[in-house]
């Protein structure tokens, strides 16, 4: 396999380039950094951040399910709704 292809294979498959994928990545990382946080401070402190992780996760998985075609004719939120073990 070409070097380049490692880094344009996937980004080209979702129909961005190796930096705009690199943007939308990073446009996910932070708020997923934050979820983290919030829950470690949840585990602690059960009385803090108590939905903060779980709405974080909740709203990037739709923002994701919402970026590519809908490859099963199903709404992101039906996505959304089967995944949620009621958090």
């Amino acid at each position: 396999m070409r070097f380049k292809k490692l880094f344009t294979e996937h980004p080209a498959s979702v129909g961005e380039s190796y930096v705009e994928h690199m943007g939308v990545a990073l446009s996910f990382a932070g708020p997923l950094l934050g979820a983290g946080l919030a829950a470690l401070v949840h585990a602690v402190l059960p009385f803090l951040c108590v939905t903060s992780a779980s709405r974080t996760v909740k709203r990037l998985h739709a923002r994701m399910i919402n970026r590519g075609p809908q490859s099963s004719g199903r709404s992101a939120q039906d996505d959304l709704l089967a995944w949620d073990p009621g958090i």
